[in-house]
């Protein structure tokens, strides 16, 4: 699954400086911590010894705790007490690294991002207003601007275009997903792209199948009525030539002429043929010996 993969991904990539750690703990604790913010919850074990990994002299006193199975998705659900200086509200960071740490850490909290039959999604599902605010605003500054909604009380910022998706991953380090994405793309376009060769041949072998069958009733029609004998030697020959091969198009009927002709002039002769079949069926005679 993208999503989880994305994410552990994510998870393993620790970053170097203390201050962007410092953000990733706090952008954790503000997306994904529960009961006022007393402990953090996750699905992800990864993510879970991630968190753990970032409290430096606080893990001894805040192991990870594992609970039971939930009944969504049936996945183990990973609890962490959340030390006391963690728990207060922060103001936006300054940097850009450290709001990207924050983006970050909102996609490992309360992020997903799918690539389904129906297109690309990547989204946020956000319990407080002012989490929403504040989480629009650093996507925002990043320069890929979300779309908000609200979803059973909670509110969801995503995003459906690909290149905005790509973009946003690509901010917050997750470029295995960004590969993946593409090849999902590359693999669809080129999907779409048979799958349109392949209708287009199928009409056009429909359209050549409905014209030459036409095109024997006519000459049927001119055999009993008039005679391809009495056509001139080149009305003759494409008539005979269509009778003979039923299902090949007009390039493949100018090849067996003799000499060869263009499709064009076969299209030509065969119109030729309409129309004298049109003037017996009227009841008229040919203007001219036929051809």
């Amino acid at each position: 699954m993208i999503s989880a993969d994305t994410k552990d991904a994510l998870a393993r990539d620790v970053p170097a400086d203390a201050h962007c750690r410092e953000a990733l703990l706090r952008g954790l604790v503000l997306y994904g911590s529960r009961s006022g913010r007393t402990e953090f919850v996750t699905h992800r074990n990864a993510v879970a010894r991630l968190f753990w990994s970032l409290l430096d002299n606080d893990r001894k006193s805040h192991p990870i705790e594992t609970r039971g199975v939930t009944r969504l998705g049936r996945l183990p659900t990973f609890a962490i007490a959340v030390p006391e200086r963690l728990r207060a509200a922060v103001p936006k960071p300054a940097h850009r690294c450290d709001r990207m740490m924050e983006i970050r850490a909102a996609f490992l909290a309360c992020g997903s991002l799918a690539a389904g039959t129906h297109g690309y999604h990547l989204e946020f599902v956000v319990g407080e207003p002012a989490e929403v605010a504040r989480l629009e605003w650093m996507l925002n500054s990043a320069g890929v601007a979300p779309k908000v909604t609200q979803r059973k009380a909670r509110g969801v910022v995503y995003y459906k275009d690909f290149d905005a998706i790509v973009e946003l991953l690509t901010l917050i380090g997750a470029f295995a997903a960004v590969l993946r994405l593409e090849d999902v793309r590359a693999l669809r376009e080129t999907k779409n792209r048979i799958h349109r060769l392949v209708n287009t041949e199928a009409a056009n072998l429909e359209r050549t199948a409905v014209a030459a069958a036409a095109q024997r009733r006519v000459i049927e029609y001119l055999e009993n009525a008039y005679g391809l004998r009495r056509l001139s030697p080149a009305l003759r020959e494409i008539a005979e030539l269509r009778l003979a091969h039923p299902d090949e198009s007009l390039a493949e009927l100018g090849h067996r002429c003799n000499p060869r002709i263009a499709k064009p002039t076969v299209s030509t002769r065969l119109a030729a043929l309409a129309r004298l079949a049109e003037r017996l069926h009227r009841g008229q005679g040919p203007t001219t010996r036929a051809g």
